[in-house]
């Protein structure tokens, strides 16, 4: 059952002309690839609002299909029928190139991630390498989004977004700069293969030690800040900039637009899974039985539930807050996590390092989070009630 999915693709590439096989190989790979993400997102969108309402204590889609579950659907066909306007000033070419140049990025990036044992589409030796070039494809999306169509407020929208998106991604990659120094490879398949193994009953993954678990932290709120999920949605702030660089786009386009910020969401979080949860590694030796794949969605589902949580629980930041945040906080902790991987090498298995590397870890963060709350002017809450 683990190589299932792999036997298939063999037998399909061996049974094609061998000068077509690489050809056939690599379609089946991308539409796989599409295929899941897609149904993913679909699963995902519904989950998500009945999630929400379940937090708000409303009840969510109920009306199309047993329980709501067909609301995708409904949604995708909604998509595909309304009308596209297009603004008359505004540069129609760019316009339309726009979103599909944020979807293709983050499906690109997903051909590195391995979802399983022999299931990669792309092995590279430098694979984190790639999926970090490509995903910087996306600030591009929005900038292009935000001036061609020619309105003050996706304009503001889009500058919002990019200065977003580069601030968080120094300690995005920063971040996952320690577990490049202590696997010694930017091959996301040796990445996992070095966190395979257990010691103690626990698995070897670099979560489970102090420099790993900053990172990991560090990695996780970097990466809702690039996917402009709450409560880093500014870019999207209706109350400020209505629907932020999108506000132009309707039918389709818009749908391509949220297609592409959930598949970067998958794609961030399947990174985070294979350099810091192990990849498609079970957690305990005696649960290996269980399909490779299975772990590796089970992992992303649970943080897609981390996502849905944070964004039902957290109300937005204000711009200055995301980015004294970013360069006031995340930046530092990620150099400091950086010292803390090289100290952690270099020392000698024992509780000693475990020790040293925790101090290392936690002083900065409370003398970093004194600092940052010191600037700040937050009253004591009052509650006023009419008489």
């Amino acid at each position: 059952m683990d190589q299932i999915f792999v036997t298939s693709k063999h037998w399909l590439v061996k049974v094609a002309p061998a000068q077509c096989a690489p050809i056939i190989s690599a379609i089946i790979s991308v539409a796989g690839i599409i295929g899941v993400f897609a149904t993913l997102f679909a699963i995902t969108t519904v989950l998500e609002r009945k999630g929400l309402g379940r937090i708000q204590n409303r009840y969510g889609p109920n009306r199309v299909g047993p329980f709501g579950i067909l609301q995708p659907l409904a949604d995708g066909v909604k998509a595909i029928i309304k009308e596209d306007i297009v603004p008359r000033t505004a540069d129609s070419v760019v316009h339309f190139l726009a979103p599909l140049v944020l979807v293709a990025p983050v499906f690109l990036a997903l051909a590195v991630v391995p979802m399983g044992r022999n299931m990669v589409a792309i092995d590279m030796d430098a694979g984190v390498l790639f999926f970090f070039a490509v995903g910087a494809a996306t600030e591009l999306s929005v900038f292009m989004a935000g001036w061609s169509s020619r309105n003050k407020y996706s304009l503001l929208g889009a500058m919002r977004a990019i200065a977003q998106m580069i601030s968080y991604e120094v300690p995005l990659i920063l971040s996952a700069v320690t577990v490049i120094m202590i696997a010694g490879s930017l091959s996301t398949v040796k990445i996992v293969e070095a966190q395979a193994g257990y010691t103690g009953g626990l698995p070897r993954w670099f979560v489970l030690t102090p420099w790993g678990l900053a990172g990991f932290i560090l990695f996780m709120i970097a990466a809702a800040a690039e996917s402009n999920r709450s409560p880093f949605d500014l870019p999207e702030g209706e109350s400020e900039i209505i629907a932020g660089y999108y506000i132009e786009y309707s039918g389709f386009k818009f749908a391509l637009f949220f297609l592409g910020e959930y598949i970067g969401m998958f794609a961030v979080s399947g990174l985070a899974i294979t350099l810091f949860l192990g990849g498609w590694h079970a957690p305990f030796a005696f649960l290996t039985w269980i399909p490779s794949y299975v772990w590796f969605f089970g992992k992303l589902l649970a943080l897609i539930a981390v996502f849905i949580w944070v964004r039902g629980t957290l109300p937005r930041l204000r711009m200055d807050q995301l980015m004294n945040f970013a360069w006031k906080f995340m930046l530092p902790m990620a150099l400091i996590n950086l010292v803390t991987a090289g100290i952690w090498w270099f020392l000698e298995p024992a509780i000693s390092r475990w020790l040293i590397c925790s101090f290392l870890v936690l002083g900065p963060y409370i003398m970093l989070a004194r600092g940052l709350l010191q600037g700040s002017k937050v009253g004591k809450r009052t509650y006023r009630y009419a008489d």
